[in-house]
């Protein structure tokens, strides 16, 4: 994969906290897109970042869940999940658009834009590791394994 700088954004996210690419460009942090707050795969997903969280933070990385869901929606879901991390509120497809994760998806037999289930690794202003067509099953222990590979910032 070649590395590509992380596109520059600002987005709104839960605890009033306003996500800035720019601010975190000295950073290590992964930043998962899925489809959709309180679905069932999407639940898995997040459950599996959190869980796995204090490993992230051993490892000198921070983590960000993306998805075009409401701040409200995602404030319910972050709560329900007991989440140690914010996740961030893309209504305009403002990231998703950037990161190139919009995609037309079968649907009960209808074509439907939606997100493609990624995750980046981003450190200093550079994305280092993608994965797209995500499946939820270890996924965030493969992301933990190559940010545990990587030399201490």
């Amino acid at each position: 994969m070649s590395l590509s700088p992380c596109p520059t954004l600002a987005l709104a996210g839960t605890g009033n906290v306003v996500f800035d690419t720019a601010n975190l460009s000295n950073q290590r942090f992964v930043l998962f897109f899925y489809p959709k707050d309180s679905t069932p795969g999407c639940t898995t997903e997040t459950s599996d970042f959190r869980d796995l969280y204090p490993q992230f933070l051993a490892a000198n990385c921070a983590i960000f869940g993306l998805s075009r869901d409401s701040l409200k929606s995602h404030e319910n879901f972050k709560a329900k999940l007991a989440l140690p991390f914010e996740l961030i509120s893309d209504p305009d497809e403002i990231a998703c658009e950037a990161f190139g994760v919009m995609k037309l998806k079968n649907m009960y037999g209808k074509q439907v834009r939606g997100i493609e289930r990624s995750t980046f690794v981003i450190q200093n202003g550079i994305i280092i590791q993608e994965w797209r067509g995500v499946k939820v099953p270890n996924h965030a222990a493969q992301v933990l394994a190559f940010v545990q590979s990587l030399p201490t910032t």
